[in-house]
């Protein structure tokens, strides 16, 4: 009966249906009626013109109406996220970073990567879009599928790239970033990113920010514009393996063997991780309420992701109301996506997969937003997206789609510059009108950052 179980497993691993879609054709669903955009009629151009956001990507992102076709022996999306996470992308799109430290007004610091690395980069104009990145759970700027598109985006137009800047705005304790506060992050907590942003503008106030999330980043980016609407400092975006409606897609991922007890707990296993490898800087204070949280944090054994946050991330996802929650429940419905998205004021484009098994669902329903479009492929799995480039080698069919977004997005739309203004405090601190609680300043130059691997004890591509 046992090996008639196992038996049944696999089969349903490697039986899973690729999509609930027809063929491989993407689902690409627009508003009834699309924004209107500004843009320029021509390169460096001038004059400009308004034209729907549906006629723009119809005829300027033209790879986003392709079919995805899976490399063949990456079939369904388990192996697709699997290829994602084991897979070795150490010899392929290299990215050489610079690091900058930011010290918090909390205490907490935040590492900052850009690119291109050089300190005298003076091909690059002040006005140069900036691709302001939000990586997944436990990544950060090694991630394979973030230097897939910024090894081509930040190349330069003469060899082939777009010439842009790019700058991934690693999580607390992510990508060797120390904690130096008692706060992790979490997937509702924008006050991180919010004040990078606030140094990225003030350092390049020509610059248009164009964001690109991934998974649990792409759920960080999307509330963050929904809370800003149209003072929003990242004037377009597009986002990948949005986990949307956290409550339901945790619900749906526990529902199945695979779901519980790969996925779930590789994901609650990171963090745990994380956890005991920032112990020291997240107990730094013995009487706050998150350094008392880590030691039931520790005796979790193989959690899945629920119980991590139930145990720690309600608690040390954020370091003011409305945290701590009172339930992970009570975390989820407050730090979902999916029920903001119409509050968001710029461009955005969402390309997530039918067959994610860490996203079983996806909100296509009709939309309501004109500056929405959702893109729904047939297979992909989690971060995956990998086709056949020749013999066993393959690529990421969203690297096409992405850089032809970005192209439209930082040379073809005419952006304003918008946020609140930005003031330097008696101790030096960039802080943003009406919000006294947060700032930040430069605490120190990190050097070069060139890597190509996730770090010990961390899964990658999650």
């Amino acid at each position: 009966m046992l090996a008639l179980a196992g038996l049944g497993v696999l089969s349903a691993f490697f039986t899973v249906a690729s999509t609930t879609l027809s063929g491989n054709a993407p689902l690409v669903r627009f508003p009834k009626k699309s924004v209107q955009i500004i843009v320029r009629k021509g390169k460096n151009s001038e004059e400009t013109e308004k034209a729907s956001l549906r006629e723009l990507l119809e005829t300027r992102c033209p790879s986003l109406f392709t079919a995805f076709s899976p490399a063949w022996w990456l079939f369904n999306g388990h192996l697709q996220t699997f290829y994602c996470v084991l897979g070795d992308f150490t010899k392929i799109d290299h990215v050489l970073y610079r690091r900058k430290y930011l010290r918090l007004a909390d205490g907490g610091t935040l590492g900052l990567d850009f690119t291109p690395a050089s300190n005298d980069a003076s091909w690059l104009r002040d006005n140069t879009p900036i691709i302001v990145v939000k990586h997944g759970l436990t990544g950060g700027s090694y991630e394979a599928y973030i230097r897939a598109i910024l090894s081509r985006a930040c190349a330069s137009v003469e060899d082939g790239g777009l010439g842009y800047r790019a700058v991934v705005v690693n999580f607390r304790g992510c990508a060797s970033v120390p904690i130096t506060s008692p706060q992790l992050y979490s997937a509702g907590h924008t006050d991180d990113l919010r004040q990078a942003l606030i140094y990225i503008s003030n350092m390049y106030p020509k610059a248009p920010l164009l964001g690109i999330g991934f998974s649990l980043g792409a759920n960080v980016m999307t509330r963050y514009l929904a809370e800003e609407g149209e003072m929003s400092r990242i004037r377009s975006c597009c986002t990948m393996s949005c986990p949307w409606d956290l409550a339901r897609n945790n619900k749906e991922i526990l529902s199945t063997y695979f779901g519980r007890h790969i996925y779930s707990k590789g994901m609650g296993t990171n963090l745990l991780n994380l956890v005991k490898k920032h112990c020291d800087g997240l107990t730094s204070d013995p009487d706050h309420i998150v350094a008392k949280t880590v030691p039931a944090a520790l005796a979790l054994n193989n959690p899945t992701l629920d119980q991590f946050d139930s145990t720690f991330t309600r608690i040390a996802g954020g370091s003011s109301p409305p945290y701590p929650f009172a339930t992970a429940h009570d975390y989820y419905a407050a730090s979902s996506s999916h029920d903001v998205i119409n509050d968001i004021r710029v461009p955005y484009l969402s390309i997530n997969a039918a067959d994610d098994p860490v996203v079983p669902y996806v909100p296509m329903e009709e939309l309501e937003n004109d500056y929405l479009v959702m893109e729904l492929t047939a297979g992909g799995g989690h971060l995956g997206w990998f086709q056949s480039q020749s013999g066993l080698s393959v690529d990421r069919w969203t690297t096409k789609p992405v850089l032809e977004w970005l192209r439209l997005s930082g040379e073809d739309m005419v952006h304003i510059q918008v946020g609140p203004r930005v003031y330097t405090d008696s101790e030096g601190f960039l802080r943003e009108e009406g919000r006294p609680h947060i700032g930040c300043k430069l605490f120190k130059d990190g050097g070069l950052i060139d890597w190509t691997t996730s770090q010990e004890g961390i899964l990658q591509g999650l």
